[in-house]
């Protein structure tokens, strides 16, 4: 079992959740995520790690609300247990000097980027930050971005704070600056926002890098859920990535393959719902009853 340390919202439907796991502690870089399980016997699924300390053993998630074993996750409270961390799996971020790199984020996928900020200063780059949401209440990491990033740029599709419009309206009024010396984009978000990032960076031929968020059940490159095409070859996005060459992914193929098990995720979520009564503070009081402390 996993403590929870602090678990807060940032943001409707996305809550962050700081998790005693002193060995993905200890290991964590940029680019790599956990497979957690809420429960014994329960649905495994993807989280990049946000932040993590290695002296304090504590690993920072961000989470979603998207389906019934999200919303089991983001209803648990600081003192109570996760049963299942396991990591860091996946390979870590290539890191190089850009001259000047720009962090793309849409919504969650804030998240992600924030680890990558520090090492690409760190490495030598001017940073920059281009984050989205829906509104202002959506935005988040901003703050923690800024410790690393020369500039950060919110922008919100209703125009309520930051630049009114999508990231990559700003994104490409940065690139057709040729003073800005733009050499890399490295982005983590929505794939239909990937996907017109990597359009928008196509033109003037600047890598771009895309975190990718493949359904995945082991995380170790058994189950093959994970598949993607990058380049024309077969993938493996827990073990080959997450991370590739962004104008080089089937985004379309990565689009229909997300919804694979639509049908099955509806059928959680109206358990978890059933007769129109949410049933979360049971579940979790049953979970907690069930757990154990163990070190992680």
């Amino acid at each position: 079992m996993f403590l929870i340390r602090t678990a807060q919202w940032l943001a409707p439907k996305v809550r962050q959740i700081e998790v005693e796991a002193p060995r993905v502690a200890r290991h964590h870089l940029p680019g790599h995520f956990v497979i957690v399980r809420v429960r014994e016997a329960g649905e495994r699924i993807p989280l990049t790690v946000a932040a993590s300390d290695a002296g304090t053993g504590v690993i920072t998630l961000v989470v979603q609300v998207v389906g019934a074993t999200t919303e089991l996750l983001c209803n648990l409270e600081a003192g109570q247990h996760i049963a299942n961390v396991v990591g860091p799996l996946g390979k870590p971020t290539e890191i190089e000097n850009f001259g000047t790199a720009v962090l793309v984020g849409g919504g969650v996928g804030t998240a992600v980027i924030h680890p990558q900020a520090q090492v690409l200063k760190e490495a030598g780059n001017k940073v920059w930050a281009v984050i989205g949401g829906r509104s202002k209440e959506y935005v988040i990491f901003e703050q923690e971005l800024a410790r690393y990033c020369e500039q950060v740029f919110p922008c919100t599709d209703d125009g309520s704070y930051g630049y009114n419009g999508f990231v990559t309206g700003k994104l490409q009024e940065l690139l057709e600056d040729k003073n800005n010396n733009i050499g890399g984009v490295l982005m983590a978000g929505p794939v239909p926002m990937m996907r017109a990032v990597a359009e928008v960076t196509r033109p003037f031929g600047v890598k771009t890098i895309a975190s990718l968020n493949p359904i995945m059940v082991d995380g170790t490159g058994m189950c093959g859920g994970c598949r993607v095409t990058v380049g024309g070859e077969m993938k493996f996005a827990c073990v080959d990535g997450p991370e590739f060459d962004a104008h080089q992914v089937d985004f379309k193929e990565l689009s229909d393959r997300l919804t694979t098990y639509r049908r099955q995720e509806k059928q959680a979520w109206d358990r978890l719902h059933a007769d129109g009564e949410c049933k979360l503070a049971a579940q979790a009081d049953r979970l907690e009853s069930q757990e154990t402390p163990a070190g992680g």
